[in-house]
């Protein structure tokens, strides 16, 4: 998933998450400039969040 569609998906603007991909609290990589998100690993990020996990 681009940024764009991670800020969509969690409602969030895409500044935000890009801030958070590029710190690594959301999981992600680069390919070439661009930053994706595994689906996978979103929903893995979520449940930890709803679990109460600290990021």
């Amino acid at each position: 998933m681009t940024i764009t569609q991670v800020a969509k998906y969690l409602q969030l603007s895409e500044v935000t998450t890009y801030k958070l991909v590029n710190e690594g609290t959301i999981p992600g990589f680069k390919i070439g400039r661009h930053w994706r998100v595994k689906k996978e690993d979103l929903s893995i990020f979520i449940e930890r969040l709803k679990r109460g996990e600290r990021i």
